[in-house]
């Protein structure tokens, strides 16, 4: 049925490093394509972002983590060509 990702498809962030290994579909089963940052109940947590509203918000978590800046933007260069992202923004 769904495939199964590595990564939030939303956030990119590894779905191993989410709460319960992913977010919570409509059916309260774990989402293998979204984390449970990004995705609760079958929807989306914060449904009216871009891509580039993303990126911003997860660069300024990694840097939070303390990654540096550059790092942090390399991580989060490919969020526009993840799953959510395809034919937005």
């Amino acid at each position: 049925m769904d495939q199964a990702y590595k990564n939030c498809q939303s956030c990119g962030m590894p779905l191993k490093k989410s709460p319960n290994g992913g977010g919570s579909n409509a059916d309260q089963s774990i989402s293998t394509k979204y984390c449970a940052y990004c995705y609760e109940n079958g929807k989306f947590k914060q449904a009216d972002w871009t891509a580039t509203q993303m990126q911003e918000f997860a660069t300024g978590k990694l840097k939070e983590m303390g990654f540096p800046g550059f790092i942090a933007r390399l991580f989060t260069k490919g969020i526009p060509k993840l799953e959510r992202w395809k034919n937005k923004d």
